[in-house]
């Protein structure tokens, strides 16, 4: 008779709950407040690391029994753990868009699809998609990315655990051979990603994240949990409490400084990160350290147990509550309060009414369990909340038969199509320099006078300048050129100021770089005085003209023109124009997103940056 009973079955690790408590408090923090918790992000491989640990030590504890795992019963306890919350979420948000955000049913059917398949990475990377435009239209499903991660390594690893022990059998040969992967994703995130670039495909990339999984994965092997012995030497105690402090230091060092745009993360800083993580996981496995001790309390117990559903609902909460608020800038802090206490909640009811009943429920007992609804009387809890369930599955659905395929409003459309007409003329223009040739252009709008007088007109024919900047200013890029002719205009969309130095030396590098230089960065995201003054160190003494922001919707706002107008402190050639108390009273000069000029609108800026350009003081001649 086989034996499935599990060794110290028992011996419940509490302290993991309270990594896990840090690890989706980083997430969750790293989001509502990014330009503070810049490293939160790393919270994702700490989730990994605790993963990969325990996945392995029940797999191991498994095999030195019965000398096989069963594979089904594997399975089955992981789809009951994940996907009832994860069905009910996607039904939810669904359900939600249909009623009150219907913009975002587009290309619903890929996601949610994705998100069941556990292929939301690869398809977000497929698509295209950034993890790190904050500026775009948020996805309420962008962090399914990292449960599919997980979800992919369910799959695959034990069968992959069960070849190692038949064939390898030797635990340090399957260390070597676990290591061996570990190093191999990691060199693997070092060759794919490029500096100064978007790092979204080496962030998802289930083979570039995977060496977070593996590690804890291999000190399972090296630190099996239950043939660690409480009673140990004092100073064994001290060492091990020594280290896992350290490891704690470090993360929470790590989640307020290491920013997601450093180069190092991807040289292997992720990867020292996760060791540090492992070293956690492990010290608190131990029961002869004080850590586990140290991390168990009740408001740790209360956020690990429900920090699967904290996480699967941080997105749609953030996503649908910032659509409703025209000013996230005002306020900032309360509507931040506000999202973690519907964060918590939510996840609470996930918890309570989902996840616990479904991680133990009897499939094969459905029928009769449905049976039994029914006949029950009307008003009953249990028949309310089907019901309920029932009305929001088919509003669901009826979201999914009427969601577009690949098509956005007229407002967005109008927009896309200006900024690629002209990012089409800047780049042929700026071709027809490089070349030498004439440029057939208008060279003064004939149509318009853009509010200047014929002196600012004459002045405004013959300055040369080069812009740097994001889809804001290269929305407006034609109303420029014809009031500037010479302007050169290097403009993308979702360009940020830390990825902006490479950009100054390909203009100089061309010839192309200007004495005057207009500035148009900090639409996507904050900066810091760090990376601020290696831009202006690239750029050097030539006159500089920065346009600060409007952006309403996003919290970085405020940041991004406090520090500009401290840099004009500290520059003595950097002159702030500013936009955004000059438009922030006029709603009717945007699109819809508050963000980006409409045609009277790109009429206005064009206007108000020409008139601080040509008077060549930073204000605009009366």
């Amino acid at each position: 008779m086989k034996n499935t009973k599990r060794l110290v079955k028992d011996r419940y690790i509490t302290g993991f709950d309270g990594i896990r408590t840090i690890a989706v408090l980083g997430v969750i923090l790293y989001h509502l407040f990014p330009t503070v918790l810049v490293g939160g992000y790393l919270g994702v491989p700490v989730f990994f690391a605790v993963s990969g640990y325990l996945i392995t030590n029940l797999l191991r504890q498994e095999w030195i029994q019965t000398k096989e795992v069963d594979l089904k019963a594997f399975y089955i306890r992981r789809m009951k753990r994940l996907y009832p919350a994860l069905i009910a979420m996607l039904v939810l948000s669904t359900a939600y868009i249909t009623i009150f955000q219907s913009n975002l049913l587009n290309n619903i059917h890929g996601e949610i699809i994705s998100s069941l398949l556990y292929l939301n990475n690869w398809w977000q990377i497929f698509q295209g998609t950034s993890y790190f435009d904050h500026f775009a239209v948020p996805s309420p499903f962008t962090h399914i990315w990292s449960l599919a991660v997980e979800a992919q390594y369910y799959l695959v690893w034990p069968i992959v655990f069960v070849l190692l022990e038949k064939f390898i059998k030797y635990p340090g040969k399957i260390i070597k051979i676990i290591s061996s992967l570990t190093l191999l994703s990691v060199l693997l995130m070092a060759l794919f990603y490029t500096p100064n670039t978007d790092p979204t495909r080496v962030y998802y990339g289930t083979d570039t994240r995977l060496f977070s999984i593996l590690l804890g994965s291999a000190f399972a092997f090296i630190w099996p949990s239950y043939r660690l012995k409480k009673e140990i030497p004092q100073s064994a105690r001290h060492f091990l409490n020594g280290v896992g402090i350290i490891s704690l230091f470090i993360i929470i060092m790590s989640f307020l400084f290491l920013a997601d745009h450093y180069n190092f993360v991807y040289y292997g800083g992720m990867f020292i990160f996760t060791i540090f993580a492992v070293l956690l996981v492990a010290v608190t496995a131990h029961p002869g350290a004080d850590l586990n001790r140290w991390l168990t309390n009740p408001v740790f117990d209360w956020i690990g147990k429900r920090s699967y559903g904290i996480y699967l609902y941080q997105f749609p909460v953030m996503v649908f509550y910032e659509a409703k608020i025209k000013n996230l800038t005002h306020f900032s802090l309360w509507h931040s309060f506000i999202e973690l206490l519907l964060i918590l909640g939510i996840s609470e009811l996930s918890y309570r009414y989902i996840e616990k009943p479904f991680k133990k429920f009897h499939y094969k007992y459905s029928l009769l369990v449905l049976k039994d609804l029914v006949s029950k009387p009307l008003f009953k809890r249990w028949k309310i909340i089907s019901g309920i369930g029932i009305f929001v599955g088919l509003l669901a659905l009826y979201g999914l038969i009427i969601a577009p395929s690949n098509q956005i409003d007229a407002q967005q459309q109008e927009l896309q199509e200006q900024i690629e007409v002209n990012k089409k003329k800047v780049e042929d223009r700026k071709s027809h320099i490089i070349q030498g040739k004439s440029d057939s252009s208008p060279q003064v709008a004939k149509e318009l006078d853009y509010g200047l007088i014929p002196e600012e007109k004459e002045r405004a024919k013959n300055m040369e300048i080069s812009v740097i900047g994001d889809s804001v200013i290269l929305n407006a890029s034609a109303d420029l050129q014809k009031i500037f002719p010479k302007m050169v205009i290097d403009s993308d969309v979702g360009r940020q100021l830390y990825a902006s130095v490479p950009v100054v030396e390909k203009l100089k590098k061309e010839k192309m770089f200007k004495d005057t230089i207009l500035i148009g960065l900090g639409t996507n995201g904050s900066f810091t005085e760090a990376q601020f003054n290696d831009f202006m160190h690239a750029i050097g003494e030539k006159k500089v003209y920065w346009i600060n922001v409007r952006v309403p919707t996003k919290r970085w706002q405020d940041d991004v023109n406090s520090m500009l107008e401290e840099m004009k402190k500290k520059y003595k050639n950097l002159t702030i124009i500013d936009w955004y108390n000059y438009s922030n009273a006029h709603e009717e000069w945007f699109y819809d997103d508050h963000v980006h000029p409409n045609e009277i609108g790109r009429i206005k800026y064009a206007t108000f940056v020409a008139k601080h350009l040509v008077d060549g003081k930073g204000r605009p001649v009366k």
